[in-house]
């Protein structure tokens, strides 16, 4: 053995190793226990792994190699989400086909994902470009189509001028692109959407059933934004006479509030706004309508952001009192939420408030903490005592609530309701590399399903993928492609030309890893029964709203079709906190100019030093920052360790009795990283190795029978193989001579005997202050304690030759002598 450890010798001599007797080979012994670990599917970019990425993949490698040692069958999977908009921007930047460009990207991936030892059962991969996989995304979506939960619609979408495409509301952030941070506008298309609305309720209530983070939980409740209330309809009064009348339908929350409605605030895309709007209006109303499409939802809700309207000029008459109530176009009012129409209650809501406000409209108190009146100065938005509120005055707003809308209901004028913010998912894009959506525009027959033994609908081969940016995809070009025959009545037909959202190829891909060569299925029912739900998935929160909600909502239609057993996909949910560069203290991109790599890092430090360094950096679900001056800590760590394998056994003390101090320091760290693996707490369980490390160190030749210490360092070299994979098999194989690999060694289990402590250090009191303290067997008596406790320096001083009345022994902590 040499002195120095040379990671490249010894990384370069396990690889092949590994490969060769399959060790990440998904496990199928019936009588072990199954664990699914899994990691978010990656979009491979050209700018491959940076150590960022480490902070997701390296966790979940040495989890799983954690499983495998416990016995367990582990189930952990790699493949490529391909499709989308970057590798076509790629594509058209660089003259090369998407095809060819993201098979570059996966390609490096892989490369950096075998680079860092991740564990990963490659024979399971999987891409969503490849037609024997978008084959089944078609499939899924005709399963949609023909449970009446795919349609299509006309109506104004946020579109990226840079990607030449329409967004979800979810891919809009800040009004920009999520993905080209261009600025995005709205363009009225006809597209496809899924009906994940249908779901709302079960989405918000299988919530309480997963062990996911609460913030990401919170995140989703509150898109899905279910609300119970009213509908209170409020008729038009007739700009002139012999005018129809037209229902404006709002949705409140608050229908114990409705005698304090001073306008009605309808959202500039409501279409009654311009049959309201009177042509002295018009140019107003539509000034404010053009304005408002260049602000996403969020910001027209920001609570710090000017709420703008216009008066339309008509009137709308309450539906209790009759009073004419001004009715205004307003900003801040979506068509997402309720019925896209508010009754303005400004002394009882922020929003309405700060509208009124700025508009000089009347504020009316008919909510009161006390019943009494307070001045129309500040908005009250609590639950109370009505006030002004005619024959409902004095009674407390939840009874209100109730009372009101019944009387609106026994009136037509109402009804109970509840509302979403969610919206239904818009799953069209106007671009080349997707899945094609599989249907078959007919004149006679409309839209048509292609049978599913014509699938997959294969993307046609085309050079020419830039698009038009005239709203439709470049497959509308492809006139060859595009026409056929109707599959219902064989005439003349056209095929859809929008793509599939990549987000549908990452909605089902956790159950093909289950059984990724089926041909004839999507996946193999016992074998999904088998594996999922997954019992580990691991990724970034910034999905919280889209893949993580899309994936559930697929699932669920799934259960319906009686297709899986299981409603929700993901039993257990972890976040990797980012990543920092030290440079500028901002998330590493290459646009940033702040990306390290893990080939720069491994090829200076060796890959068992990067393993270790990322996950020592801090708590898993922390943002921490990149500085390599730590890891060479972590370069030394290794080191120490190399040295004191290098220690044979025979030269340590021939004592033929086990030092029991020593074997309890050994069980307390196997319990310590046990515990430390199930919770992720992966930096404290490096931290207990470096400690006991040192504690090896110092032990002396004399003090610990050889066996003992072999014992000893065998245990520390398997508890520190999932973290550091090759130094370790070369010190079990080559130092040792073992012929076994030590990743397929059983995971060490400690004695509950032998984790507790051999002595106990107990305070001395004397009346309640300490004065001394004792070590003592954790098993003395009482008696022998209390004669310790009272022999004491301490306990002599402070008792002088007082009368000693009672002596009170807190187990384990301390002995109080009252005197």
């Amino acid at each position: 053995m040499t002195q120095i450890y040379d990671f490249k010798t010894v990384e370069a001599r396990w690889r092949p190793y590994w490969q060769q007797i399959d060790l990440y080979k998904t496990g199928d012994d019936p009588t072990k226990p199954n664990t699914y670990i899994l990691d978010y599917f990656p979009y491979p970019s050209g700018e491959g792994l940076s150590v960022g990425h480490c902070r997701n993949y390296i966790p979940t490698c040495i989890a799983a190699r954690y499983q495998r040692m416990t016995g367990h069958n582990v189930l952990h999977p790699m493949g490529w989400d391909a499709f989308g908009l970057p590798a076509e921007n790629y594509a058209i930047r660089h003259n090369v086909h998407p095809r060819e460009s993201s098979r570059q990207f996966a390609a490096t991936y892989k490369r950096q994902m075998q680079l860092i030892a991740c564990s990963y059962d490659w024979s399971r991969e999987i891409n969503s470009t490849d037609p024997a996989y978008y084959k089944w995304t078609q499939y899924f979506f005709l399963l949609l189509f023909q449970r009446s939960l795919a349609y299509q619609a006309v109506g104004g979408q946020w579109w990226c001028p840079q990607c030449q495409t329409i967004l979800a509301n979810e891919q809009v952030e800040h009004g920009q692109c999520w993905r080209c941070d261009a600025a995005v506008e709205k363009k009225d298309l006809r597209q496809w959407y899924f009906k994940i609305s249908n779901y709302a309720d079960r989405l918000i209530a299988d919530l309480d059933g997963v062990n996911w983070p609460e913030n990401i939980k919170t995140m989703q409740r509150n898109w899905i934004g279910r609300s119970e209330g009213a509908e209170i309809v409020f008729m038009t009064a007739p700009i002139v006479q012999g005018d129809a009348a037209y229902e404006i339908t709002t949705f409140t929350t608050r229908p114990d509030t409705l005698f304090g409605v001073t306008f009605i605030a309808l959202a500039p895309e409501h279409p009654l706004v311009m049959n309201v709007a009177t042509a002295a209006q018009h140019t107003a109303v539509a000034d404010l309508i053009h304005a408002t499409r260049r602000l996403t939802d969020i910001e027209r809700q920001a609570v710090d952001k000017q709420k703008n309207g216009v008066f339309t000029g008509s009137y709308a008459i309450h539906p209790l009192t009759g009073a004419h109530i001004p009715i205004w176009v307003a900003d801040y009012v979506l068509m997402g939420y309720g019925s896209g129409a508010v009754m303005g209650v400004p002394g009882h809501d922020t929003r309405d408030h700060a509208f009124a406000q700025t508009y000089d409209l009347p504020i009316i108190e008919v909510v009161s903490p006390d019943g009494a009146e307070h001045g129309i100065d500040h908005c009250f938005t609590d639950h109370g005592l009505l006030i002004n509120a005619s024959s409902y005055t004095g009674m407390a707003s939840a009874a209100a609530i109730q009372a009101i809308t019944t009387d609106l209901a026994a009136q037509g004028k109402g009804r109970p309701q509840v509302s979403y913010k969610l919206r239904d998912w818009l799953i069209s894009r106007q671009r080349y590399w997707g899945a094609p959506i599989p249907i078959i525009h007919c004149p006679e027959c409309g839209p048509v399903a292609v049978p599913e033994n014509d699938l997959p609908v294969r993307l046609p081969e085309t050079d020419d993928f830039t698009p038009a940016g005239d709203g439709r995809s470049p497959l509308a070009r492809i006139l060859s492609w595009v026409n056929t025959t109707c599959p219902q009545c064989g005439r003349p037909a056209q095929r859809e030309t929008d793509t599939m959202d990549g987000f549908a190829c990452s909605s089902w891909y956790f159950l093909r890893f289950a059984s990724p060569h089926e041909a004839a299925r999507p996946f193999d029912p016992e074998a999904v029964a088998r594996w999922l739900p997954v019992d580990t998935y691991v990724g970034g929160a910034e999905h919280a709203v889209m893949h993580l909600l899309y994936a559930r909502f697929w699932t669920k239609v799934m259960y319906d079709a009686g297709m899986v057993p299981f409603t929700e996909p993901f039993a257990t949910l972890k976040n990797q906190g980012m990543l920092l560069s030290a440079a500028d203290g901002q998330r590493m991109s290459k646009s940033k100019g702040n990306v390290v790599t893990p080939d720069a890092v491994a090829s200076r430090f060796g890959v068992d030093a990067l393993r270790l360094y990322v996950v020592f950096l801090g708590p898993f679900e922390a943002s921490v920052t990149w500085d390599e001056v730590g890891i060479r800590g972590i370069t030394r760590f290794l080191d120490r360790y190399w040295q004191l394998a290098a220690r044979e056994p025979n030269t340590r003390g021939q004592m033929e009795k086990d030092n029991q101090d020593f074997e309890r320091m050994r069980h307390k760290l196997i319990r310590r990283i046990t515990d430390d693996m199930a919770g992720f707490r992966f930096n404290t369980a490096v931290a207990a190795l470096m400690t006991y490390l040192n504690f090896l160190r110092d032990i002396s030749a004399e003090e610990v029978p050889a066996g003992q210490w072999r014992t000893a360092v065998e245990t520390f070299t398997i508890l520190l193989a999932p973290f550091a994979p090759f130094i370790t098999e070369e010190v079990w194989q080559t130092v040792w001579g073992h012929t076994v690999s030590v990743h397929q060694q059983a995971w060490p289990v400690y004695d509950e005997a032998m984790v507790g402590d051999a002595h106990v250090t107990l305070a001395v009191q004397v009346n309640g202050k300490v004065r001394d303290h004792i070590t003592v067997p954790v098993d003395m008596d009482d008696d022998e304690i209390q004669a310790q406790a009272l022999a004491t320096a301490g306990a002599q001083r402070f008792v002088n030759g007082r009368a000693v009345r009672n002596i009170i022994i807190v187990p384990h902590t301390l002995v109080n002598i009252v005197a």
